[in-house]
């Protein structure tokens, strides 16, 4: 079971992992040994989520979403299969936590009397300067 939010736990059966053989650290124990993970969690067919949090979870995913609505998470930055299983995990969950949470709605604001005035009497100052910069008139 990984406990993701108080409201969501997903269910072992739910995610599929692969072992893999890592590149980078490790000697010659890396051509040996598949320690890199890949994660697989079927998010479209996943009871614990709703369609907002899939939609949301869609968006923020990206790549690392298939079209088929899989979530696919690579995990070799350790060279442990135990540390890369935990990290992968911990990413999964990071990432449902952030799908999870709404964004607060933008508000519309106008700009005040005062910030308007501003930027009219800036605009002004800033044309009389530059219109100043042509021939003087007279001088030929």
């Amino acid at each position: 079971m990984l406990s993701v939010t108080p409201a969501i736990a997903l269910d072992e059966s739910e995610l599929d992992e692969r072992f893999v053989r890592a590149s980078g650290p490790g000697g010659q124990n890396v051509n040996k040994v598949a320690t890199a993970v890949e994660l697989r969690f079927d998010a479209a067919r996943s009871p614990a989520l709703d369609d907002a949090v899939r939609e949301r979870l869609r968006a923020i995913a990206g790549r690392r979403m298939t079209d088929a609505g899989v979530i696919v998470i690579d995990a070799r930055r350790f060279r442990t299969q135990a540390q890369n299983r935990e990290d992968a995990r911990e990413r999964l969950a990071a990432l449902l936590r952030q799908a999870v949470t709404r964004p607060k709605r933008r508000r519309k604001t106008k700009p005040t009397a005062g910030s308007k005035e501003r930027r009219v009497a800036e605009k002004r100052r800033r044309s009389e300067s530059k219109r100043r910069r042509g021939r003087v008139a007279g001088d030929e």
